[in-house]
């Protein structure tokens, strides 16, 4: 028998804008979502974040993308029905989701509320969800996700400028968190000041830590210094700059997402300091072990944060009025700013007004 098309797969009609093939081109689609089920929530999607993962995935340039590709995960919205068991949440509650709509929920991760490292975890778009069908982003009108895997956000917050938290702000909070380099006092460096790096940079400073900004971009020094709140600044190009700080960071996050050298960054760290990669370029680094066995220090990596996290990072960044700075933009302009994107011509994310520019099918 035929497998069902995407717009008569699941009873819930839906919009959105999908790429077609690995030009990463998006235009307007029509698919479907699921029927609530009994833990299920389903929102009025209103803003969407565009993150460099989108635009990898669009171009399948990580080598798992399917199509028709509906990217987006960075999802906010308000909830419009919920199942009979849902707990947390209800119809008018504002919500997001992130990266990831499922997991197993019995492996030690996600035990241990790290949903995020369960090898079964689901990606919120392009993979199979539990019932075989493929999952869909927020580049579209409604979203259907376990109440597990979705967060309440705070009515303090923006929901435009909260969107891009559900993915780089907990790519950045979790790391400081784990990896102990959320101590006051501390003193961290950040690697490019993008959409992940400038929002490092306003959860370091809630947390108290002292922020030296590392960027190959002179002209981001007055930005980090003055609206950001860094510390200190470095242009990763300026070699006596770079000798000078030598030895001086407790830990870094990179969070840059092209091929850079590592042994610059590995120089900045005290003894016993940790470099976390956050950024995923899309080829390997080359890594120096020498200079890790002379000072004891640690390359290390880390993917998002379970819910738990999650939830709590979305609440520290309330009670901090923590946001990303954002440029709202309708939804056809997003091959625009997937061409600005690529090129780093944003500050810092751009975030899609998908309530007021997305026609609906419903």
């Amino acid at each position: 028998m035929a497998a069902k098309s995407t717009e008569v797969e699941h009873p819930k009609r839906a919009s959105g804008w999908a790429a077609r093939d690995t030009s990463g081109l998006l235009s307007p689609f029509e698919f479907s979502r699921r029927a609530t089920g009994e833990k299920d929530v389903t929102f009025k999607v209103l803003y969407c974040g565009i993150c460099h993962s989108d635009l990898h995935m669009v171009k399948n340039e990580f080598g798992m993308s399917t199509y028709p590709f509906v990217p987006g995960h960075e999802i906010v919205g308000v909830v419009t029905e919920v199942g009979s068991n849902v707990q947390k949440f209800n119809v008018g509650d504002k919500v997001g989701v992130g990266c990831m709509v499922g997991a197993c929920r019995s492996c030690d991760d996600c035990a241990n509320n790290l949903e995020n490292y369960c090898p079964g975890m689901i990606f919120t778009y392009g993979v199979k969800y539990f019932d075989g069908t493929t999952t869909h982003g927020g580049y579209s009108d409604i979203m259907v996700a376990d109440e597990h895997f979705v967060v309440h956000i705070p009515d303090n917050l923006p929901l435009d400028a909260a969107a891009p938290l559900l993915c780089a702000g907990i790519t950045v909070y979790s790391p400081l968190k784990f990896y102990g380099l959320d101590k006051p006092g501390m003193h961290v460096g950040v690697v490019g000041l993008g959409g992940l790096g400038h929002v490092a940079v306003k959860f370091a400073k809630a947390m108290g830590v002292k922020v030296t900004v590392i960027s190959t971009s002179p002209n981001k020094k007055e930005e980090a210094l003055e609206r950001l709140g860094a510390d200190s600044f470095l242009v990763s190009k300026d070699q006596n700059e770079m000798q000078v700080a030598q030895g001086t960071l407790d830990g870094i996050i990179d969070t840059v997402a092209v091929v850079h050298p590592l042994l610059p960054l590995i120089g900045l760290l005290k003894s016993h300091g940790k470099l976390v990669m956050v950024g995923a370029p899309d080829k390997p680094l080359e890594l120096p072990i020498f200079p890790l066995i002379m000072g004891r220090k640690i390359v290390g990596g880390s993917c998002i944060g379970g819910m738990k996290e999650t939830q709590e990072m979305v609440d520290f960044a309330a009670k901090h009025n923590i946001t990303a700075d954002i440029e709202v933009i309708p939804i056809d302009y997003v091959n625009t700013a997937m061409e600005r994107l690529a090129k780093a011509d944003v500050r810092y994310r751009f975030v899609i007004d998908v309530g007021n520019s997305l026609k609906s099918s419903s």
